[in-house]
C-alpha cells in the first residue's frame, strides 16, 4: 500500500467514514525523524504524524533509563490537558502502523503570528503568562504516571550537551581541536556549569517551548512537541522562548517578559522571587542552551543531512555572546572558544 492510501485509511478509520478522494500533502518537517502529512482540505482535514516503527518511543537526545513503555507524546499529552493546556486533539492512533491521525491547527505558528514584530507584545505576554500558569499548575500537581516526572536535566545530560556543542560547534565547525590543556579546561568548566544548572529546583519543563512550538488557532495558543518533556528549572523553557534561535529579541523586551513572568508566577504562588538572581541564572542557561544549539543545527547538517538550521547558528551563538557579558566569571571559557569560534570574542 502506498503512503498516500495508508494515511487515507487512517483518517477514514478515525472518522468512520472512508475519505478516498481526500487530498494529501505533506508539511515541513522539523528536526526529528516524525513526519507529518495534511489528509483532505480545511475546515475538513487532518494532520497524520508518522513515526518510524523501531523509534516512536525513545528520544533523540540523550536520554538516561530503558525506553518507555507508552509514547511520550501521548503519555505527556494526557498530563498537559488535565492542567488545562490547550494541546492537538489525538483522534486516533495506531501503534502497529505508527500512525496518529490529529486535529489539524492549520499552518499559523506563533512565529509567523507574530508578522515581523506586529504583534510581539500581546504574543509574547500571552505565551509567558501560559507558561507560569502551566508551571505553577505543574508543581502543584506532580504526577508520578507522567513521563516528565521520570527524567530530569542532570548534570550529565547538561554536560552531554555542552560536550555536543564541542564536537559539534568547536571541533566539526571550526575544523580543528583543542589542545590537551584546552580540553582538560573545557571539560572543567563545562562540569563546572553543568553542576550548577543541576543544583536548581526543578519542575515540568516543556523542553523546547519555542516560536515553532506554539500554533495559534482561532486566537488560541496551542503548545505542541511536547513529548520530551522533563524536570528543568523555571528559567528552562524561558531559554528557549526569550532566546529562541528563530526569532530575536532586544535584551530590554526580554528582561520585561522575564518581569512579567515573575509577577504572574508569583501572584499565582504568593512565592518571592529574587528578579536580579532568576536573571543570572538564566544568563547561565542560556549560554549552556544555545552553545547546544548551534552544535545541535550542525550534527542536525553533518548527520541528518538537512542544512535547513544552519542559518540559525549564528543567532544562537548572538545570544551566548550577549550572556557571556553578563557572566564575567566566565570570560576565561569565553576566551577559549572564541578562538576556534570567532563569533563569540566579546
Amino acid at each position: 500500500m502506498d503512503i498516500e492510501a495508508a494515511l487515507r485509511d487512517q483518517v477514514g478509520l478515525a472518522m468512520g467514514r472512508p475519505v478516498p478522494h481526500a487530498p494529501v500533502k505533506k508539511l515541513k518537517g522539523d528536526a526529528s525523524n516524525r513526519s507529518y502529512y495534511r489528509v483532505g482540505q480545511p475546515p475538513e482535514s487532518w494532520v497524520v504524524m508518522v513515526m518510524p516503527l523501531d523509534a516512536t518511543k525513545k528520544s533523540e537526545e540523550a536520554t538516561k533509563g530503558e525506553p518507555p513503555k507508552e509514547l511520550p507524546f501521548v503519555n505527556v499529552h494526557r498530563y498537559l490537558k488535565t492542567l488545562g493546556v490547550r494541546v492537538p486533539e489525538i483522534v486516533r492512533y495506531d501503534e502497529p502502523a505508527g500512525m496518529m491521525v490529529l486535529e489539524d491547527l492549520s499552518d499559523i505558528t506563533f512565529e509567523s503570528a507574530l508578522e515581523g514584530g506586529k504583534h510581539q507584545e500581546a504574543l509574547y505576554t500571552r505565551a509567558v503568562d501560559l507558561l507560569a500558569h502551566l508551571r505553577f499548575q505543574a508543581e502543584q500537581r506532580p504526577d508520578a504516571d507522567c513521563l516528565a516526572f521520570t527524567r530530569a536535566f542532570d548534570e550529565d545530560l547538561y554536560d552531554w550537551e555542552l560536550h555536543h556543542f564541542r564536537e559539534w560547534g568547536l571541533e566539526a565547525w571550526s575544523g580543528q581541536k583543542p589542545t590537551d590543556a584546552e580540553r582538560a579546561q573545557l571539560d572543567a568548566t563545562f562540569r563546572d556549569i553543568a553542576r550548577q544548572l543541576a543544583a536548581a529546583p526543578k519542575g515540568f519543563t516543556h523542553r523546547d517551548y519555542q516560536s515553532r512550538n506554539i500554533m495559534v488557532k482561532e486566537s488560541e495558543l496551542v503548545v505542541i512537541d511536547f513529548q520530551d518533556a522533563l524536570q528543568g528549572p523555571r528559567q528552562y523553557d524561558l531559554v528557549a522562548l526569550l532566546r529562541d534561535s528563530y526569532v530575536e529579541l532586544d535584551r530590554d523586551f526580554v528582561d520585561a517578559m522575564l518581569d512579567r513572568y515573575i509577577a504572574t508566577f508569583s501572584a499565582l504562588s504568593g512565592e518571592a522571587i529574587d528578579a536580579p538572581s532568576f536573571k543570572a541564572f538564566f544568563d547561565l542557561l542560556t549560554i549552556q542552551r544555545k552553545l547546544k544549539d548551534a552544535g545541535r543545527f550542525e550534527f542536525i547538517h553533518r548527520v541528518k543531512g538537512n542544512p535547513g538550521f544552519l542559518v540559525s547558528i549564528p543567532a544562537s551563538l548572538r545570544y551566548v555572546r550577549a550572556a557571556f557579558a553578563r557572566r564575567p566569571e566566565l570570560a576565561g571559557l569565553q576566551a577559549l572558544i572564541a578562538k576556534y569560534v570567532p563569533e563569540l570574542a566579546p
